[in-house]
C-alpha cells in the first residue's frame, strides 16, 4: 500500500513521459484532480478527463513537441513528504526555475500556484515542483 498518492501521481506521470506514452491512467482523489487542473491550466498537459466508477480514475493526455518528441514537463518533483512537510509562509513562498516553473501550493483556499499563492498574499504546504 502506497502511502503518499500524490508522490505515486507524480511518478506515474514521470514513468509514462520517460516511456513516451500519449496517455496515463490513475487512481482519482480530490487533490490530484486539482493538480491536474493546475497542470492543464498551465500549458503542460494536453487534456484530461474524470473517469466515475466505485475507485474513479483519470485519464491524462500527456503533451510532447511535435517534432522531437520532448515533453512540456522536464521536471517533477514532490517538495512535501510525509515523514517532512515543507511549509512556506506568503512572503517565502518558492520560485522555480526564476517564475518559469511552477510551484504547487496546498493553502486555506484550496490547491493553487506559487504565483496565485503570492496574489491573494497567503502561504501553505508545497506539495511540488513542476517544470
Amino acid at each position: 500500500m502506497n502511502t503518499d498518492p500524490i508522490a505515486d501521481y507524480l511518478t506515474r506521470i514521470r514513468n509514462a513521459i520517460m516511456a513516451s506514452h500519449r496517455v496515463v491512467e490513475i487512481p482519482a482523489s480530490k487533490v490530484k484532480k486539482e493538480m491536474t487542473k493546475i497542470l492543464f491550466e498551465k500549458g503542460y498537459i494536453l487534456s484530461y478527463k474524470f473517469e466515475d466508477g466505485k475507485p474513479g480514475s483519470i485519464k491524462i493526455a500527456l503533451k510532447y513537441h511535435p517534432t522531437s518528441k520532448i515533453s512540456a514537463i522536464n521536471k517533477l518533483e514532490r517538495a512535501s513528504k510525509p515523514g517532512l512537510r515543507r511549509y512556506a509562509g506568503a512572503s517565502d513562498l518558492p520560485r522555480v526555475l526564476n517564475g518559469l516553473g511552477v510551484a504547487i501550493i496546498s493553502t486555506s483556499q484550496g490547491l493553487m500556484t506559487d504565483k496565485e499563492a503570492r496574489k491573494l498574499n497567503v502561504g501553505g504546504e508545497v506539495i511540488c515542483y513542476i517544470s
